[in-house]
């Protein structure tokens, strides 16, 4: 039997997601005895709520709340620790990198026979590598990985038994760093069956370009944001759908937005953008995986995505989608100006039937 943790509210945002297929595809198989979650699925009895509330001060008048990487640190400190103070004897424990060191110290005090972490992202050593790419290049600070939750999370790796990888990219990662294959398994992710293609859409004449995640500067989004203000061939929007988790990248999207009506951020479901979409940007300079743009594929919309994220395994070069090289605004206008010669094309070939 399967104990399941992670800080994420059960099926909410991408890594919430995750939690919510593997605690499902336990339960389907009948190994599934209980998961801890900040917020668990309404009514389930194999869901145990471990909220963080102790940090209020913290985030407020401490110097700490300037640093992305100290608050994600210590956010995750404390649930991994509270998890191992309510862990109870069983057979496996599956935990999330960065999340699990002193449950798995604590598990293996209480017999587990396995150990088992789901790596959301990809090898740490490529995230600590793309996020201080994307400072060099965007010049803006995002750094959500620190050194200690760097070393922390190596410390997990060499005591999980199995490492769950959610793509191939960050598979390759893994084994360019000199994991065995032995002790990676693959676990294949799925977007929400409510991600479909609207049957109401309005045609007004206007190119929506729509990015949904964190508004950060390791997803890309100034990378977006230059593409997009070059973009003018046709009257656009770009809707990020998301919110900013540093002061500097808010100064940024608020300087932006004065500068470019054109842009918009706004919280709440992507579902009603993605289906009034014409085309999904993934700007990313790491992903795991990528839900947003599964999503948008599910919904039929194209996307753009980039070589550093494993969403660029479900694209098909001109049928759904484009794959272009990290970093470059360039790559990503020139896919915008062809989807809107594309789409020109299509709607006269329409009309002229």
């Amino acid at each position: 039997m399967r104990v399941i943790a992670c800080t994420a509210p059960y099926g909410i945002g991408g890594l919430g997601q995750v939690l919510s297929q593997f605690v499902e595809d336990a339960r389907s198989r009948g190994e599934l005895y209980k998961y801890y979650s900040t917020r668990t699925k309404t009514e389930d009895v194999a869901g145990e709520s471990v909220p963080i509330k102790s940090l209020a001060w913290f985030n407020s008048y401490t110097p700490f709340r300037f640093s992305l990487g100290w608050m994600s640190y210590f956010n995750v400190e404390i649930f991994d620790r509270a998890v191992a103070r309510r862990l109870v004897p069983m057979d496996t424990f599956v935990g999330f990198n960065g999340q699990s060191y002193h449950t798995f110290k604590k598990a293996r005090k209480l017999g587990y026979n396995k150990l088992e972490l789901i790596s959301a992202n990809s090898h740490v050593k490529n995230i600590m590598r793309q996020q201080e790419r994307a400072f060099n290049e965007t010049k803006i600070g995002n750094n959500w990985l620190n050194e200690t939750q760097y070393r922390k999370t190596l410390c997990e790796y060499s005591m999980a038994d199995i490492i769950y990888v959610i793509s191939n990219y960050a598979r390759d990662t893994f084994i360019n760093e000199g994991f065995s294959p032995d002790k990676l398994k693959f676990f294949k992710l799925m977007p929400e069956p409510r991600f479909i293609p609207s049957v109401n859409r309005t045609l007004d004449g206007v190119f929506r370009i729509v990015y949904t995640g964190a508004i950060s500067s390791l997803k890309g989004v100034p990378i977006l944001i230059e593409a997009f203000y070059r973009f003018r061939s046709v009257p656009a929007e770009l809707i990020l759908v998301g919110s900013t988790g540093m002061r500097a990248m808010k100064q940024y999207m608020k300087d932006w937005i004065q500068k470019d009506p054109r842009i918009y951020m706004i919280p709440g479901d992507p579902l009603p953008h993605l289906q009034r979409a014409d085309v999904y940007v993934h700007p990313s300079y790491e992903d795991g995986f990528g839900f947003a743009p599964m999503e948008a594929i599910a919904c039929g919309v194209p996307v753009i995505v980039t070589e550093d994220t494993g969403m660029k395994e479900y694209v098909r070069e001109g049928v759904n989608g484009y794959i272009v090289p990290t970093g470059s605004y360039k790559a990503i206008l020139d896919r915008l100006k062809y989807l809107v010669e594309k789409k020109q094309l299509e709607t006269k070939a329409t009309l002229s039937q």
